[in-house]
């Protein structure tokens, strides 16, 4: 079996070219979905068999596409043929070249497009390292596409609806059209081989067979993406297409040598939580043989169905795909060669979750039903982090978008009946000081038998942002014992888990100077105390100051949409530090920034707006700066209501 993958913009058509493929022999394909985003068609054409893995569009899923491509032969990206929406495609070249597979290019929604297509291509190109080759020029009669010329053959091919194209004379009136972009081919496909350069350098014409030969082996290399063009719902150019894939996909033999795995390998393509069922993992076994009740990973495979979810029957065969039931350790995104497993690399999982939200459940009965629901989907979720948010201790999920949240909470509900709520976290405000003082506190209580007796004096001072909290002692004449000063350490350093503003204190130096004891009544506890309340009424004193969290982001986007972002940071308080090209994305920069952590949620939100959702960020903290006014007056008040 061979399997390529579909993927490309929403509204590009993936969908309806699949079925439309599928349907080229005798209609009998059958569709396999797995959550939303992910569904599996299996065919056969020519006597072949063929597995398409079709991706829902938006960068949200890119996570899942990388996995897809990773166990894939071939990638068909699906455009439309506006060149005003190449950026948005930007994303799916740039993932398609960093997975190293092979791929073709299908400009659908080709039926009352009146624009040129060398225009669609040339703006595709921006954002492609690979040559985009045009293999056909579309035939126009009364403005509209009726046809296409193929530039190899040069013969032209009348599309019927629903039905393969029919072979046709060329028109008159394409030839001189044909023959500059046929020309133009040739010399882009020169630059790979020196024997048709020498051709065309003797102005002499190649025979179309080696030219298809070339063509074949270029496109196997991954030196080049030929660009076809149709209506996937009108079947038009989609048996083109096919012809391609079944002549040029290489077969499951590269998969494993792409990978740097064995030719045996077993690839974790995609997992679903099914109702009933449990856990059902897609595979794709490269070198044939997988069977029900085989060692896999960590422990032996249960059932084992086929796509179409019957029992599998016999081993699956070579290239082939098997849905593995009940096998709760195996997982997408791994790779596994006999007994042992390795994930596949960064690319296949896709841009990471900065889209943070605490997720709280409605009832209080199912918390703890909550966390091992969450756990559940994140192992078959290649977008989803779930961590412990540090202000709180709730769940925080880290995601893709609101799309992904939204999926998220209607999986929940529907498949494990917990319905959530869920909340934007509290960013990591902190407090320090502005200047120094002296503190004397002494800790008295006598309340029968042994009493409680601790008198310190502390020196407390600011120190430079970053350093971070340091006790030291310059006692003398024992008037502290030595034993009683790790407890006075103590209860200082615990004064600085909430300070007068109600945040954490940072970056602050205490220097215990003279104290008194009692030889009955002193003990760690009356000094641990008296350091903890002496350090509370330093800070106090000390001109306490809120100090906001400053992230270092690095924004990946078009070229096209720097400027723009350029402008939004600095709406939201942010310093441009400056962009580059990406030193492998054509097309893509690199903008880097610091913004404050709060406002990254509006970030967020504006940069998928700004860059139709082709923009994605990393995001680090950075430092810490003062902030006074209104916005720390906002602050304190957002903080004392999650504490209320």
């Amino acid at each position: 079996m061979r399997c390529f993958t579909l993927l490309g913009p929403s509204q590009s058509g993936k969908s309806t070219l699949a079925r439309a493929l599928a349907a080229l022999e005798d209609g009998r394909a059958t569709q396999s979905p797995f959550t939303d985003r992910f569904a599996c068609l299996t065919f056969d054409y020519l006597g072949d068999a063929w597995g398409a893995f079709d991706i829902a569009g938006g960068t949200d899923n890119l996570g899942a596409a990388g996995h897809a491509l990773a166990a894939s032969d071939h990638a068909v990206l699906c455009v439309r043929p506006d060149p005003e929406d190449a950026p948005q495609a930007a994303p799916y070249l740039r993932l398609i070249e960093e997975a190293g597979v092979p791929a073709s290019l299908f400009v659908g929604h080709m039926d009352g497009y009146a624009g040129r297509v060398r225009d669609t291509v040339a703006a595709l190109q921006h954002y492609a390292r690979h040559l985009l080759v045009l293999r056909q020029v579309p035939i126009r009669r009364d403005g509209e596409i009726t046809g296409a010329v193929d530039l190899i053959s040069e013969r032209a091919w009348e599309y019927r609806e629903g039905r393969p194209s029919a072979l046709v004379e060329m028109p008159e009136a394409m030839r001189p059209r044909e023959q500059e972009a046929r020309t133009e081919l040739l010399e882009n496909l020169s630059d790979f081989n020196d024997d048709l350069l020498e051709q065309l350098i003797e102005d002499r014409i190649p025979a179309p067979g080696n030219v298809f030969s070339m063509v074949a082996e270029m496109h196997k290399h991954n030196d080049i993406v030929p660009v076809f063009l149709g209506a996937a719902v009108h079947a038009n150019g989609v048996t083109r297409l096919m012809k391609d894939l079944r002549h040029e996909t290489a077969g499951p033999s590269s998969v494993g040598a792409r990978l740097g795995v064995g030719p045996n390998a077993v690839i974790g393509v995609a997992a679903d939580n099914r109702k009933h069922v449990g856990k059902s993992v897609l595979l794709r076994d490269l070198g044939g043989g997988l069977e029900a009740g085989q060692r896999l990973g960590e422990a032996g495979i249960g059932a084992l169905n086929a796509p179409d979810g019957k029992p599998q029957t016999g081993p699956v065969a070579r290239g082939g795909l098997a849905v593995a039931v009940k096998s709760d350790h195996l997982n997408p995104g791994d790779v596994w060669t006999g007994d042992e497993v390795q994930r596949l690399p960064d690319w296949a999982f896709g841009k990471p979750p900065v889209f943070r939200r605490i997720l709280r459940p409605a009832s209080d009965r199912d918390d703890a039903r909550l966390s091992g629901a969450l756990a559940r989907i994140a192992a078959i979720d290649p977008g989803l982090v779930i961590e412990q948010d540090a202000e709180t201790g709730h769940v925080l999920a880290c995601l893709q978008g609101p799309m992904h949240l939204r999926r998220l909470t209607e999986t929940l509900k529907a498949d494990f009946d917990i319905a959530i709520e869920e909340e934007l976290p509290q960013a990591s405000y902190r407090e320090t000081i502005q200047r120094a003082t002296d503190t004397r506190y002494r800790h008295r209580k006598q309340s029968g038998g042994a009493g409680q007796f601790a008198d310190i004096h502390i020196e407390v001072a600011p120190r430079s942002r970053g350093d971070g909290f340091v006790f030291a002692e310059t006692v003398k004449g024992g008037a502290v014992p030595r034993n009683y000063i790790p407890a006075v350490a103590a209860g200082c350093e615990e004064a600085l888990s909430r300070g007068p503003l109600g945040f954490r204190v940072i970056d602050v130096g205490v220097t215990l100077t003279d104290g008194k004891h009692h030889s009955v009544d002193s003990s760690d506890f009356a000094f641990r105390t008296a350091g903890l309340m002496g350090m509370r009424t330093a800070l106090a004193d000390c001109g306490p100051v809120l100090l906001q969290p400053i992230d270092r982001i690095d924004v990946h986007l078009p070229s096209v949409y720097t400027g723009g972002l350029v402008a939004q940071i600095s709406s939201l308080k942010g310093q441009v530090l400056g962009f580059e090209p990406h030193d492998s994305a054509k097309g893509w920069d690199v903008l880097h920034a610091l913004i404050p952590s709060p406002a990254q949620d509006e970030l967020f939100r504006s940069l998928g707006g700004l860059t139709h959702g082709t923009a994605w960020y990393e995001t680090r903290f950075d430092h810490y700066e003062e902030i006074h006014g209104r916005e720390a007056e906002k602050a304190r008040a957002d903080r004392a209501e999650a504490l209320a």
